[in-house]
């Protein structure tokens, strides 16, 4: 399931620092969230796809070890992050 290029690039126009950032850890943490909606959502219609069920959990996982780095390096950045996406603070 590839993201809509379109939508990528407005994700990324978003969360990026500076109009050249694409590979911020906000900016992997913002496109990382939406796959992770896309996947739920696909999940909750084929529950018995289980190899996309892998993939998501997969990129639950790389979003938590992104998150904790973002909280250690920066917390300020940190916490405007979660906030702005509606995560929970597992810290």
């Amino acid at each position: 399931m590839a993201q809509d290029s379109a939508k990528k690039r407005e994700i990324i126009s978003s969360f990026a620092r500076d109009p050249k950032d694409t590979g911020s850890t906000e900016v992997q943490v913002a496109l990382l969230s939406d796959r992770i909606k896309t996947l739920t959502e696909h999940l909750k219609v084929n529950q018995k796809d289980h190899s996309s069920r892998l993939g998501l959990r997969k990129i639950v996982s790389q979003r938590r070890r992104l998150l904790y780095y973002l909280r250690r390096t920066n917390f300020k950045s940190y916490a405007k992050l979660i906030e702005r996406l509606g995560l929970k603070d597992r810290g």
